[in-house]
């Protein structure tokens, strides 16, 4: 035991004659330590009401408020933090998990006042008392940031040697992997606002990070069943590959750094559940009611997924010999293998869902003959038609468009149909998507045909952040061996002896007017030749109505070559729903949530009229 000082009282008393220090707060000011966490700043133009503030939190001092004057944009919430300083333990925590940047706290300590509702606001860049410039405390650091900001990267083939066939070159993640992307979600849901089918991502990543694939598989697959399986995506194999992912641009985390791989961690899902019968159950009621949808792309077969899961007897029409629309033929298996997208169909055909291959709408069967058979149809036909430049020498044979050299190409992989014309070399006009999947594709087979690739893509797009295609897919074809001209327009396919020698270009200077509305205008003095003995137009598709009725064409509304409908896909013909490229244009996403939409006005439309 430490000896006892009996003097210690008396040493004491050597106090009370010196002069005692005292804070005189709030009438003295104290200047505080210039990491100081004093009372909170937000810039509300970087701040994106992503609420991770309020969630970690540990003493509940921080609540999103909505700000009515705030507007809705992508990658937003029209919410702001309110702290309440009656709670808060000034730890800072808020600021180190901020996704953008926006928290700080300021060397601001003093505020007096005798309403408790005083102590509760929603800090600005003026802090609580309303101060341009007040000096900044604590600021996160590298040693404080609590997010993760650098991605786990995906594993993939490398340029060269994936070039040199149409094997899938991402990998996708290992357990390992995905359980440490995973982790860097904060789970804010502005992802989910973003999609267009208002996915549940934050909850199957969340699911991945307890490694529970089977409730993950759930999730993607019936979404929210207390909202009608709003959030469910019967394609989650297909998606988690070519989805065009916008959630990824709305992601919170990738205002500071890498958004979470959420297109990536949907396939890690899908690729280790064998087959989807065993883990996902569904309880259908029969309605006794026929639906007949015509295409059977992400649309068609969306709409027929949930449809089935109503109860509904569902028959689907394709004019091709296997189903799946733009997804089968115009995706190159190097990015979509068929197993995947089989493996989604296998699902919706186990429900109950009839596809018919090979019937065409319009020539085998009349629209009118579904109508009479089937109590609604739903027509999702896609873009199959392809739009050219028409200028001189679009006439000749070896000008052809993108799709139908898509669909030759996936045809003859599979062993199918004839091996097309392999060019030695090839002008692709167009920037965008199916622009790339035609030059990548048309590199693969001229490396295995010549063991060399001379590939050359042109469009009107000035840079590559102009250019429509993702950049991922130039930045991959580049190191294929891809060659792109950016800024140049067509004037003419250079024709000599009845063949191909090459397109003259003239140089672009401005594609759109200061309308957005498409207005190019040229230099007519800067011009170059692209040399190509084939040349492919890749400059947007259009849809195909040859199977509509002139009686219905003339009671439907057209906006732009795409059918007007409501909210629900119904078209101004009661028994008539649209969705798909023919109503929001080409993407396999958007293709899901119109089937989700149609198959709900579809419901509504059949209940009312058992009424």
């Amino acid at each position: 035991m430490p000896k006892k000082d009996f003097f210690a009282p008396i040493k004491a008393w050597k106090f009370l004659f010196k002069k005692p220090v005292t804070i005189k707060v709030p009438y003295v000011k104290r200047e505080a330590a210039e990491r100081y966490r004093g009372f909170h700043i937000n810039d509300w133009e970087k701040c994106i009401g992503c609420g991770t503030c309020a969630k970690i939190c540990p003493t509940d001092a921080i609540r999103m408020v909505e700000v009515e004057d705030l507007p809705h944009e992508y990658g937003k919430k029209p919410q702001r933090p309110v702290i309440d300083y009656g709670r808060c333990s000034f730890c800072a925590m808020c600021v180190d998990i901020c996704t953008t940047g926006s928290l700080n706290m300021t060397r601001e300590y003093v505020h007096v006042s005798p309403d408790p509702e005083d102590f509760i606001y929603a800090p600005t860049e003026k802090g609580i008392h309303g101060i341009e410039n007040i000096p900044v405390g604590w600021t996160k650091d590298e040693s404080s940031d609590l997010l993760e900001l650098d991605r786990v990267e995906m594993e993939m083939i490398e340029g060269e040697e994936r070039s040199k066939s149409f094997i899938e070159y991402v990998k996708g993640y290992s357990k390992e992997q995905a359980m440490h992307e995973a982790a860097r979600c904060v789970e804010c849901g502005i992802c989910t606002d973003r999609c267009p089918q208002h996915m549940r991502i934050p909850e199957y990543i969340k699911a991945i990070w307890k490694d529970d694939l089977k409730e993950a598989v759930n999730i993607l697959l019936k979404g929210d069943l207390e909202q009608d399986m709003l959030g469910a995506n019967p394609f989650s194999s297909v998606c988690g590959r070519v989805c065009t992912h916008k959630c990824e641009e709305a992601c919170s985390i990738g205002n500071r750094g890498d958004a979470i791989a959420i297109r990536w961690l949907k396939r890690y899902i899908v690729d280790n559940i064998s087959s989807y019968e065993n883990v996902v159950n569904y309880k259908i009621e029969p309605r006794n009611k026929k639906v007949a949808i015509v295409g059977s792309g992400p649309a068609g077969l969306s709409a027929a997924y949930f449809l089935a899961t109503m109860g509904y007897e569902v028959e689907v029409f394709e004019s091709l010999s296997r189903p799946g629309g733009v997804m089968r033929y115009g995706i190159p298996s190097y990015r979509l293998p068929d197993e995947a997208l089989d493996k989604d169909i296998a699902f919706i055909q186990a429900l109950g869902v009839k596809i018919h291959v090979g019937v065409s709408v319009g020539k085998d069967i009349p629209l009118m003959e579904l109508k009479e058979k089937f109590d609604a149809v739903y027509v999702s036909t896609g873009f199959t038609l392809g739009r050219s430049t028409n200028i001189p020498g679009t006439e000749h044979e070896d000008v052809i468009q993108a799709l139908p050299l898509l669909r030759e190409i996936r045809d003859f992989l599979r062993g199918e149909g004839p091996k097309p014309k392999i060019p030695k070399s090839l002008v692709v006009i167009g920037g965008g998507n199916v622009a790339m999947d035609v030059a990548r594709s048309m590199a693969r087979l001229q490396m295995m045909e010549y063991g060399k690739v001379d590939v050359k893509v042109s469009s009107l797009e000035r840079t590559y952040e102009e250019m429509p295609a993702d950049m991922e897919e130039i930045e991959e074809g580049s190191e294929e061996g891809v060659k792109f001209y950016p800024g140049w327009g067509p004037i003419r396919i250079i024709i000599e002896n009845d063949k191909v020698k090459g397109v003259e270009f003239k140089k672009c200077l401005e594609v759109f007017d200061e309308n957005r509305r498409f207005n190019p205008k040229f230099d007519e003095n800067q011009k170059m030749v692209l040399e190509a003995d084939m040349v492919v137009e890749a400059i947007g598709q259009a849809p195909d109505y040859s199977y509509l009725p002139e009686e219905l064409k003339e009671k439907l509304e057209f906006v732009r070559g795409r059918i007007v409908t409501n909210e629900y896909r119904q078209t101004s013909i009661k028994w008539l729903f649209a969705g798909g490229d023919i109503v929001h244009g080409p993407d396999i996403i958007h293709g899901v949530a119109d089937g989700y939409w149609a198959a709900k006005g579809i419901d509504e439309y059949l209940r009312s009229e058992v009424k």
